[in-house]
């Protein structure tokens, strides 16, 4: 999946090519359309006030309603951008932005929002994630995501009913900790300050035997994949860190046949990942958030001439990234997993036999 920034006369547009995609799958807009609301700004006071539409056109690779097995390009266009707003951080360095490190790598930067290092960047990997979420599900294979935590709130598995996800503001399959969270982030939202969280994913119906045994590990890639959004800053399979302080005895999963003869286990503490592989249980994974690096209160930093100053960030931001960022992690958990099963068709020579043979 290759994802593209643009701009052209003056406007910036967003736009994702996906190669690789199978000919055949029904596709419209409307499937992806589905994926990029859920990440829209503007739903809630807990996010930023941005209004975009963010309508996607497919350019390319659909024909009749169906994938041609050509590049898939999409475009959004931005219709709310706002330059101006960021025009007094031009020449300073923003604490816990980019602004320093494009600098040095490149010897500029563009200040103005909306670039490589911005969230905006994430529709293109929205868009390109629900189209192979749409081949998974043709495949039986089905992934979900969900708020965990915001900073000290945390769900309780007692109480998870995903349909509660999608009826808060915060994304949480708690409702009991839904509110207790937005209460939390009206006293951030007071303060001028701001708060990450975890997001959980969960990948079932994948068979076992998905990932490679060494490079292109399943665990690797999706660790990867996750780790190339911006805001987050680690990831975990199954019990990840927790698993550290377990023992072997505890924290290996048993085997067992299962009721329809297939070959199960008895507990998940591995994710559903071993060896690099899928084991056929649901893969677990978790991706942590930094706070809004954009907050309104007064910090110090300094200025492109190395001189010492305290800014304040104006414009409009999001107080927390994780209610938007549950469909970002979400697809990328798809494409990565769309991307390893057609990987995996060629692994067998019987399997290239049954495309081949007559």
């Amino acid at each position: 999946v290759i994802g593209r920034v643009a701009r052209w006369q003056g406007q910036q547009r967003v736009g994702v090519v996906v190669d690789g995609c199978p000919a055949g799958l029904a596709l419209c807009e409307e499937d992806i359309q589905t994926y990029l609301n859920r990440r829209k700004p503007g739903q809630s006071r807990f996010t930023t006030m941005r209004q975009e539409s963010d309508q996607v056109e497919i350019l390319s690779g659909v024909f009749e309603g169906k994938t041609t097995g050509t590049p898939i390009s999409l475009l959004v266009r931005n219709t709310d951008q706002r330059s101006h707003d960021y025009s007094s951080i031009m020449d300073i360095y923003r604490p816990g932005h980019a602004d320093y490190t494009f600098d040095e790598k490149y010897g500029f930067r563009d200040y103005r929002g909306g670039g490589r290092s911005s969230g905006r960047e994430t529709i293109g990997r929205v868009a390109a994630g629900a189209i192979a979420a749409k081949l998974l599900e043709s495949l039986g294979v089905t992934v979900t995501a969900y708020a965990r935590s915001i900073g000290p709130v945390e769900i309780s598995m007692d109480r998870f009913d995903l349909e509660a996800a999608s009826e808060n503001k915060v994304c949480m399959p708690d409702r009991e900790a839904a509110k207790e969270a937005e209460s939390y982030l009206e006293q951030m939202l007071e303060d001028q300050d701001s708060v990450g969280g975890v997001v959980e994913c969960v990948i079932t119906g994948l068979p076992a035997g998905i990932g490679e045994p060494v490079f292109e590990k399943l665990d690797a890639r999706l660790a990867h994949a996750e780790m190339s959004v911006g805001a987050v800053k680690g990831v975990e399979i199954g019990d990840g860190f927790e698993a550290a302080k377990a023992v072997g005895s505890v924290n290996n999963d048993d085997f067992c046949r299962n009721a329809d003869g297939t070959i199960g286990k008895r507990t998940n503490h591995s994710g559903g990942i071993l060896g690099g592989m899928s084991d056929g249980s649901p893969i677990v994974l978790r991706a942590a958030f930094k706070p809004t690096p954009s907050i309104s209160r007064p910090q110090q930093t300094v200025n492109r001439a190395g001189e010492e100053v305290e800014t304040v960030i104006k414009g409009r931001h999001d107080p927390i990234i994780v209610p938007r960022a549950v469909v970002v992690v979400e697809t990328m958990a798809a494409f990565t997993a769309a991307d390893l099963m057609l990987q995996n068709a060629v692994a067998k020579l019987d399997n290239v036999r049954k495309v081949y043979e007559r």
